[in-house]
């Protein structure tokens, strides 16, 4: 075998082991990448998860203290959202006593979260009344009022929808009654449909938070 096609064969050989070894390299590196779980299924607590966070709508209201809080703002914690009004005589206090029993069940190593009632009433729900309403239930409840439209458009990104009557002179609400759950990015990551039963709500936000934090963990 002369000199050249000895040359030829060695540079031959080492294209094919170039080829192999990426080859190789190539698979042990999308052996390493993990596609995200989907979402947990949990309709059996009620709960639909999005396997990724649905942005909420533009706005600037005034929380129950009287300061302007924008969709920012709800960034850095889980959140349990929630459209109502304080002068609701049945659906809102029962979903309020949920949450605050719900509140009680978490474990001290979950992510502790925050629970806010969208104003469906901003004409009677000031910040002063809602001050007192939410603060009844707890230190880290809080409120939402401001203008009309800008409470429906951030109800309707939740799919919240409410209806103003009038019965006999009375303005009577109606509203959606499930609670939207909130991931850190301010994003809406699960809806609870009612009945809400709180050992359920814990026990969905910890399979939530859990599943967040092993797929989406800037989100978590």
């Amino acid at each position: 075998m002369n000199r050249s096609i000895r040359l030829t064969l060695i540079a031959l050989l080492l294209i094919v082991v170039l080829i192999f070894g990426l080859v190789v390299a190539r698979q042990a590196f999308l052996g390493g990448e993990q596609e995200p779980a989907p979402a947990p299924e949990l309709a059996e607590l009620n709960t639909y998860v999005y396997d990724q966070g649905r942005p909420l709508s533009e706005f600037e209201l005034l929380n129950e203290n009287g300061d302007t809080v924008t969709r920012d703002s709800l960034k850095g914690r889980w959140t349990f959202a929630f459209v109502g009004y304080t002068n609701c005589p049945d659906i809102c206090p029962a979903a309020m006593a949920n949450l605050r029993r719900t509140d009680s069940l978490l474990a001290d190593d979950l992510p502790q979260p925050e629970y806010l009632l969208i104003s469906a009433d901003p004409e009677h729900d000031t910040p002063e009344q809602l001050k007192d309403y939410v603060g009844f239930f707890g230190d880290n409840f809080h409120g939402l009022t401001g203008d009309l439209d800008t409470l429906r458009a951030l109800a309707k990104s939740l799919n919240a929808v409410f209806v103003h009557r009038d019965v006999d002179g009375e303005l009577l609400v109606d509203h959606s009654g499930h609670f939207a759950l909130l991931n850190p990015d301010g994003e809406m990551i699960a809806v609870i449909q009612p009945p809400h039963d709180p050992e359920d709500l814990a026990e969905a936000f910890e399979r939530i938070y859990e599943w967040a934090k092993a797929n989406h963990p800037r989100a978590s």
